[in-house]
Parts: structure tokens; sequence; C-alpha cells
């Protein structure tokens, strides 16, 4: 009988702990495909942050480190710099990366050091309960914002892509999403380009992908891809952001 599927390579048979509807397990399985397919799984080395993926390192076949909250861009700094050979990439979400992280993941970018960090985000704060989160939109009902964002309160939710993309040592930025199976092919499209550059020295990549929180949000999983279609993709444009490599 003909295989028309099987699970990638890229990923261990460790069972996901993820909720029903959560994004986290499809974007894994694109890195792991890209992986497989670029022949990078044996000498890949991946850094796991604080939040919901922090149990990465068990679904990952490839090596894994385990960083501090929002550490995760200095520790594969140090990884890159000392293996420089090989593909080095980040899996992080947006509290980790952009409340906690922030600077970390900014100088890294500023200094264009040469690895891959994928940025999943969700709009709140997943593993901790349902906070709000730099991300989270204005009239976002959280834990912590009962009511709703406020601009007067927290400020306008921050783009990160946008953000990191006016620094000098970002190679390559592009936002995605996987809520139905044409993004899906862009987002695989997007994360492969971005170790494919990563590996030619082009410099800090960066892959932002718009996901879903179907239990913090209260909403269906189908609910809450409709609201991530309504809500997130409006303030948060899919597409290429920064390419160095096209100007």
């Amino acid at each position: 009988m003909a295989v028309v599927y099987q699970k990638s390579k890229g990923l261990t048979d460790v069972e996901l702990h993820y909720c029903p509807g959560c994004h986290h397990g499809i974007i894994h399985k694109l890195v792991a495909e890209v992986l497989e397919e670029l022949d990078m799984i044996e000498t890949a080395i991946g850094v796991c942050p604080v939040g919901c993926a922090v149990f990465a390192d068990k679904y990952f076949a490839c090596d894994m480190f385990n960083a501090a909250h929002g550490r995760a861009p200095a520790v594969a700094t140090s990884i890159k710099r000392t293996h420089p050979d090989q593909p080095v990439f980040t899996y992080q979400g947006d509290g980790d990366l952009a409340s906690i992280g922030a600077a970390e993941i900014v100088h890294a970018a500023m200094r264009g050091e040469k690895f891959t960090t994928i940025f999943v985000n969700n709009a709140i704060y997943g593993m901790t309960g349902g906070q709000m989160a730099p991300t989270s939109l204005i009239g976002q009902k959280t834990t912590t914002s009962p009511f709703g964002r406020t601009v007067e309160q927290a400020g306008k939710p921050i783009r990160v892509a946008e953000l990191l993309s006016t620094l000098d040592g970002v190679a390559y930025a592009e936002r995605v999403c996987v809520k139905d199976i044409p993004n899906l092919n862009k987002a695989k499209k997007a994360i492969k380009k971005a170790f494919e550059l990563q590996m030619q020295g082009a410099g800090f990549t960066f892959i932002e992908v718009l996901s879903t929180c179907p239990t913090n949000w209260g909403l269906s999983p189908i609910d809450a891809n409709k609201w991530l279609t309504e809500n997130m993709i409006p303030y948060y444009p899919l597409g290429v952001v920064k390419d160095k490599t096209a100007e």
C-alpha cells in the first residue's frame, strides 16, 4: 500500500500536551517537516521557552535546550556562536518573547545573530492562566483585563515583526498563520526560507505565527479560528515584513 502521509521524522512519538484546537501542534509539525526536508534533524539545535511550549524538547527530534523565561535568544546566541555551522532556532510565545524577553530578542536582532526565531503569537498568556500579553488586542478580555484592554491603561499591542524589522541585523521577517491549508502551506514556506537564509549567513531571521488559544479565549476551536481571522489578522497583517535578500 502506498504511503500517502506519515509523521515527520523531526518529531518524536511523545504525545503532545497542548489543548484541543491549539495551533502549537501544527506549528511544531511545520518546523519538524522543514528540518527533515533540509536534512537538519541531526544537526539542528533548538531552544525552548517558558510557556505552553516549555516541553517542546520532548517533541522535536533534534537537540534542544531549555532557557530561563525570556532568555532563549541569549542562549541561542551562545549556541550559534560556538556552533556556527549548525542550524539554531528558538521557539517562543508572546509572553516569553515580547514581555520578559523583549530585551533579549531586540538585542539579538540588532546584532544580527544568525539564528531563526519562531514566534507564536496568540495574544494572551496561555500557560499561566490567560493574563493580558503585550500582544493582546484593544478590547480583548483577559484575566488581568476583565473589562477589555484599553489604550489608556496598557497602550496599543506590539507588532513584534514590524518592531524588529527596523533593526539592521534582521535579514528576514514574515508573519503567517495556520488557520487553514493555504495559510499552513505559506507558513511552512516562510519557515523553510528562514532556515535557509540563516544557513547562508544572511543574519537574524524571524517568523511570527498568529495562533489561537481556545481555552483562554473561552471559545471553541472553530470559533477561535474565526476570531483570529476577524480580529488578529486586521491588526497583525500577514505577509513579508522585511526581506533584505530582495532589496
